[in-house]
């Protein structure tokens, strides 16, 4: 009879290419690649793994348990899963530069189509009158039910470690682009987080690179609370949704639908459509609508 092989358990905590740092319960962390040319693991997952050296320091990935979630974004090119099994996503804005509704808007679909809670994190509140433009920005989400925590992470850290309470359970993912305060954000809750880049850039011989890559940190001795710190990004597609789920992942659509006349309204130029009414009353904003209006037409537009 074939001998059978006794895996281990890990969680995937860094990658490069098709080579991982996966952590064993035990908080060990070894050097994994997979088989094969194209690898599907990302950072949060939980894998199944084979030891290929004498000293137990590297291993070959076999198998990626079931995940509770998986978050994607894309580019221009190519869809990206970078992260699993998280329980919270934590949006990144702030007061200056002007931040992106559509970006945030995209952000927040995504983790509604993934099923995972997302909060809005408003940094750099005590530039006042930005924080004052940002902050009636922002009113419309939270009218919708997106928890907004509010910060000024460089001149009151201490502030703001206890205003993040929030994170202090379970996989925290931490999206924004450039500018908004992420490296100070995971500086001030991960305060060895650069050495930690460095360590895992040398055991992944990736330079640099891993700076551009999803790291997981852990926040706690016990380890019940992960921060997952995530490239800064300029683009973020959504064609991972249906056009058909689009305005049920906005909230502030959702409560609208199923009222439409005809059942296959568009929420662009029906008559008797509900969400225009509810345009027209000030209960959706123009620019959400017009944000709809643009992913609507970006997920209908022919792939070649």
């Amino acid at each position: 009879m074939p001998q059978t092989i006794e895996l281990d358990i890990g969680r995937v905590i860094a990658g490069h290419g098709r080579h991982y740092i996966v952590e064993t319960p035990e908080g060990r962390e070894v050097q994994c690649s997979t088989r094969g040319k194209k690898s599907d693991c990302v950072v949060g997952d939980r894998v199944r793994w084979q030891v290929t050296d004498s000293r137990g320091h590297e291993g070959v990935i076999e198998a990626i348990e079931p995940r509770r979630n998986l978050f994607y974004r894309q580019d221009e090119w190519k869809t990206k899963s970078f992260a699993a099994n998280l329980d919270r996503l934590l949006v990144m804005v702030a007061a200056e530069p002007v931040f992106s509704e559509s970006q945030l808007t995209r952000a927040l679909i995504a983790a509604a189509h993934a099923g995972i809670p997302a909060h809005i994190l408003l940094n750099k509140t005590d530039l006042s009158e930005a924080a004052a433009a940002a902050r009636a920005r922002l009113a419309p989400y939270a009218a919708m039910g997106h928890p907004i925590i509010e910060v000024a992470l460089k001149t009151r850290p201490d502030e703001a470690r206890e205003r993040l309470a929030a994170l202090s359970s379970g996989a925290t993912l931490v999206l924004g682009p450039s500018g908004t305060g992420k490296s100070t954000l995971v500086n001030l809750l991960v305060p060895d987080a650069a050495a930690q880049v460095g360590e895992i850039s040398t055991a992944l011989n990736s330079g640099r690179h891993t700076t551009t890559h999803t790291r997981w940190y852990w926040l706690d001795k016990a380890h019940e609370a992960a921060l997952i710190d995530s490239p800064g990004f300029q683009e973020f597609g959504l064609r991972q949704v249906p056009v058909t789920d689009l305005a049920a992942l906005m909230p502030d659509f959702a409560r609208h639908l199923g009222d439409c006349r005809f059942a296959n309204c568009s929420h662009d130029h029906e008559p008797g459509c509900q969400v225009l009414a509810a345009l027209e009353r000030g209960e959706i904003t123009d620019i959400r609508h017009r944000i709809y209006l643009d992913l609507r037409e970006e997920l209908t537009r022919t792939r070649w």
